[in-house]
Formats: C-alpha cells, sequence, structure tokens
C-alpha cells in the first residue's frame, strides 16, 4: 500500500510541480552551467547503495569536499542554490528515487557511506524501511540534532510506521518548508 502512495503522490506531485522544476534547471544553468543535477552514493534499503539526485547547489568544482552539513552562507552555495535550500527545492529530483522505488515520501533519510562504520547493530535497523525525502528527524529539529538523536528519530520511525505517522509527517513537512522551521520544530527528544 505505501509504495503504491508513494508512486501515485510522485507522479501529482511532479506533473503538478513540472514547470518550477524545468525554471529551478534553467536558472542553476544560466548562474552556473552544467550540471544541474548533483549525485551522490547514498545507503538505503537493506544497506544496497544508490545514487541520490538533488538540484545542484554548489559552484561546479568545490574548493573541498563537503561530508557534512553546510552553513547556509558558505561561499560555496551559489546564489540560486541558497534558495533552494532555504525551501528544500534542492530535494525535488528525489521524486524519481521515489519512482524507481530506492526511497519513499516518508522514512529515514539515507547516509553517506561513510556513516555505517559509525553506526551500531541496533542503528542499522533503520535499514529495514526505504529512506525516505523526509522522515521524523527532519520535522523535529534536523540539522540541530546531533547524528544520535537522528539515530534515535530513525529507529521510532522503524519501529511506529503506519499510514498515520507518514500523514502527520508529511503535513509537518510541507509547514516547515512554507513557514519555516523554527516555528514548527521541536528540538527535544527523550534520550
Amino acid at each position: 500500500m505505501k509504495r503504491v502512495v508513494d508512486i501515485i503522490a510522485a507522479l501529482i506531485i511532479l506533473a503538478v510541480l513540472s514547470p518550477i522544476i524545468l525554471i529551478v534547471a534553467g536558472l542553476i544553468r544560466g548562474e552556473s552551467g552544467s550540471p544541474v543535477f548533483y549525485r551522490q552514493v547514498r545507503v538505503g534499503y537493506q544497506r544496497n547503495t544508490f545514487e541520490l539526485l538533488k538540484f545542484r547547489t554548489m559552484k561546479v568544482n568545490p574548493v573541498r569536499d563537503h561530508g557534512k552539513e553546510l552553513d547556509p552562507a558558505d561561499p560555496e552555495i551559489t546564489f540560486i542554490g541558497r534558495f533552494l535550500r532555504r525551501f528544500k527545492i534542492d530535494e525535488l529530483p528525489q521524486l524519481l528515487n521515489v519512482l524507481r522505488g530506492q526511497m519513499s515520501l516518508v522514512g529515514p533519510r539515507p547516509p553517506l557511506p561513510l556513516l555505517l562504520s559509525e553506526m551500531n547493530g541496533h542503528e542499522l535497523k533503520r535499514f529495514d524501511v526505504l529512506p525516505g525525502l523526509t522522515g521524523l528527524a527532519q520535522v523535529n529539529g534536523n540539522i540541530h540534532l546531533s547524528w544520535t538523536q537522528r539515530f534515535k528519530y530513525d529507529l521510532q520511525y522503524v519501529d511506529r510506521c503506519s499510514f498515520l505517522l507518514d500523514m502527520s509527517i508529511l503535513l509537518k513537512t510541507i509547514l516547515i518548508v512554507c513557514f519555516g522551521e523554527h516555528r514548527f520544530v521541536d528540538r527535544g527528544i527523550e534520550k
């Protein structure tokens, strides 16, 4: 059932937002050339790797390799990229990952392969479900959370996964994107 909802929702979102997607692609190309998309290997369901897609928000040849969260004022982020990141528009190409069955709309965010070595056996349970465009950690603090806190939210999601929880997370995600994280994010978590 979840897969069917993912496919239908991804197709509808892509159809509705296709003019915005085309405009964004043109703006990126106009500001800093090709490529328009950024591709990165991530770890998904059952620890299988896949190529995650995003709109490129940084200069074509960054001076340094970024494996961590970037400050929004980082000079490597383009002018258009700042806007895309602020409103999470850079994540829209991941709807193609959803259609390919590599991701779901809701689930733990797919980590970089190098983070696997930092996870204990219990934390690996997060790979029992498809990774998502958004998840519990993203609507409860996201970059303000430590990796340990993010993993706790991921495991809570795996344990409590349901249609109602997914709808709740999607609604909160929409509110965060439209009105800002500071208004809707609870930065507390059970320790």
